[in-house]
């Protein structure tokens, strides 16, 4: 890990919690990148080992979805089995403690690559949802929008006997289902007979342009970033945190294992998101003044 300067007095002579405690309280227009690490405790499986590696089959890619017919009724098949996990999953410690930093008055933009929403279940405002949310749909065709829950009543009604499933939960919504999907009959949008996608950035798709333009306009008003159980392996979020880094904004991040952006931490702290962040949680770092 890369150790600046202007930051060598976090590493010295102070536990990894303090160390945490004096970079947040040092800093007042926080941007916050979350990953999977955050929602893990939620009862959300995350994606990558503490190496970065995969830990299960990469998720479904924007081309193959698409394209193929099979893909799609594979992918809603599962998600019909996996969605009532994600929509009953609530915020936990990490979730909140993030939510009170911004009550704090600390928080320039919390960016976040997860899809479920549940930062903004614990009160957190100042949301960008990088990679969209799993609780919208969006027609590929008409672009209409339409909730995640209806579109399961018409899937249940559309193929009965798939509710009494079960599998094991897999990240974002999904379930290591395996089975014939061949019969298994995904509806059209309500409102052209379109093809339905969630409202979420598939591997191989772009971020939108403007969200994307909307982060570096908040990031060249933060004055640091905090990672937060991510391991940046996916560009479309390490990309931030380079661009921070080249604009000499010190990054800490809280983290088990490796993260692509190790090289360019000022501060890295391994421990579980919720063990690493409680502090906040009791208001008492918040009278610490910023050197």
């Amino acid at each position: 890990m890369a150790v600046r300067s202007d930051d060598a007095g976090l590493h010295a002579h102070a536990t990894p919690d303090a160390r945490l405690a004096a970079f947040i309280a040092g800093h007042r227009r926080l941007l916050l990148l979350t990953g999977a690490g955050c929602s893990t405790d939620s009862g959300i499986p995350d994606y990558r080992d503490t190496d970065g590696q995969w830990k299960r089959t990469p998720p479904v890619d924007y081309r193959a979805f698409m394209a193929d017919a099979a893909v799609r009724r594979r992918y809603w098949a599962r998600s019909l089995v996996g969605w009532p996990h994600i929509g009953r999953a609530r915020p936990n410690a990490t979730h909140h403690a993030l939510a009170a930093l911004e009550a704090a008055g600390r928080v320039e933009l919390l960016l976040t690559q997860n899809v479920d929403g549940l930062h903004q279940r614990a009160g957190s405002r100042q949301v960008i949802d990088l990679h969209g949310r799993l609780d919208a749909v969006r027609c590929m065709d008409c672009g209409a929008h339409s909730p995640r829950e209806a579109l399961q009543q018409r899937m249940l009604e559309a193929n009965p006997g798939w509710a009494a499933l079960q599998a094991v939960q897999a990240p974002d919504g999904d379930a290591d289902l395996e089975r014939d999907f061949s019969r298994f009959l995904v509806p059209g949008c309500t409102a052209c007979g379109g093809l339905l996608k969630p409202d979420v950035v598939f591997f191989g798709e772009n971020v939108p342009r403007e969200r994307v333009a909307s982060v570096h306009a908040h990031l060249e008003r933060a004055d640091a970033v905090l990672v937060v159980g991510s391991s940046l392996m996916v560009y479309s979020g390490f990309r931030f945190v380079d661009a921070a880094a080249r604009a000499g904004l010190p990054v800490a991040a809280v983290n088990l294992g490796r993260t692509r952006a190790d090289a360019l931490l000022s501060l890295k702290i391994e421990q579980p998101c919720a063990q690493a962040l409680g502090f906040l949680l009791d208001g008492a770092w918040a009278t610490a003044k910023t050197q």
